[in-house]
């Protein structure tokens, strides 16, 4: 052949669509997203007014306070760890807030200040016992757990306390509403829903787009390696676990004035069902792997499987039996997926 024949060049074949199938299908969202789509046709053919307009104000009113802590809960469990004290922290920050509002001369604003700072510490005390004591998130933030909501229970001697509506500016940009239109009727909008909206387009990009989310991703897949590349795995969990106790106390007090009423038990079981959530999503529950879209899916799918299984007729404490099924099922899913994508490799 001459030197001046040019190479031919080989072009790669395109997938065929079921290889594009089967790579979507090996996707860590792919199940909780299938199980989402059937459990709203499910619920629709048996209820007719789960998908009406009346039901689905309800979810959005009440889903994205929930979600709000899943997504930071993502990026902390991505790193490795994982807090059991952000349901005691959603309680405390509303009572704390609103007790400092009724009961001292502090405006709301400044209440509302005090409250979020008081939940940050919260998070920067259990990063540190963890990063720098070495003892476990589990036991750490169990601790923290009773120890705040111990705190929330004294304060009010048990009882909620009382809220009011204020003429402030900072109440209708957290949790005001506004309705929109539709050919079926106006739905409810709450403020909290574009916060969440927000949060997960940022988060999202934190996680997947910036740098700051590969350090998060190696801290969780390989602390030793990250070490050795420079990456301050100490520093990016105590800053996660901030995050997350600042998620928990800004849901915590979104939820307060929405329902008008700061409960000291308020929160209660909410850290096992948000971590239930990211790890339905597909959130790797030893760290390394994370996923925000996978995240929301899972805050959709469990806020509908409680509220579709009232509205047809299921007795609510058997929301547990259908929560606990789906995560052994999505369990032995992702197992299965990744067994298959070690073989392939």
């Amino acid at each position: 052949m001459s030197e001046n024949t040019p190479a031919t060049t080989i072009a790669k074949p395109k997938p065929s669509l079921s290889d594009r199938v089967r790579k979507l299908a090996t996707q860590p969202e792919a199940g909780s997203f299938t199980l989402l789509v059937g459990a709203i046709i499910v619920f629709t053919l048996l209820s007719t007014t789960f998908i009406s307009v009346g039901n689905i104000s309800n979810l959005m009113a009440f889903t994205p306070e929930l979600g709000m802590i899943a997504l930071a809960m993502t990026l902390l469990m991505t790193a490795g760890e994982f807090d059991l004290s952000v349901g005691s922290v959603f309680g405390f920050a509303g009572v704390m807030m609103w007790t400092l509002a009724n009961e001292t001369s502090l405006g709301i604003e400044l209440a509302f200040i005090i409250a979020m700072a008081i939940g940050i510490v919260i998070g920067l005390i259990n990063g540190l016992l963890v990063t720098r004591l070495r003892i476990p998130s589990f036991l750490v933030t169990l601790g923290m757990l009773l120890v705040v909501r111990g705190a929330a229970l004294y304060l009010t001697a048990g009882f909620p306390q009382n809220t009011w509506r204020a003429e402030s500016l900072l109440l209708e940009i957290i949790v005001g509403d506004f309705f929109v239109p539709t050919p079926f009727g106006d739905v409810r909008v709450f403020m909290s829903l574009l916060w969440f909206v927000a949060f997960t387009v940022l988060l999202g990009y934190v996680l997947m787009g910036s740098r700051f989310g590969n350090w998060i991703q190696a801290a969780g897949g390989n602390p030793m390696a990250a070490v050795a590349r420079g990456v301050r795995v100490s520093r990016v969990k105590i800053s996660l676990f901030m995050l997350t106790a600042a998620m928990a106390s800004f849901a915590g007090i979104t939820s307060s004035i929405r329902v008008q009423t700061a409960n000291p038990n308020a929160g209660f079981q909410y850290e096992l069902e948000v971590i239930a959530m990211t790890v339905i999503g597909g959130t790797v529950l030893t760290g390394g792997k994370g996923t925000i879209i996978g995240t929301v899916i899972g805050v959709l799918l469990l806020r509908i499987m409680r509220n579709g299984i009232v509205m047809v007729g299921v007795p609510g404490l058997a929301y547990n039996i259908f929560i606990g099924g789906i995560i052994l099922g999505m369990m032995a899913l992702h197992s299965y997926v990744a067994q298959r994508q070690r073989a392939m490799a």
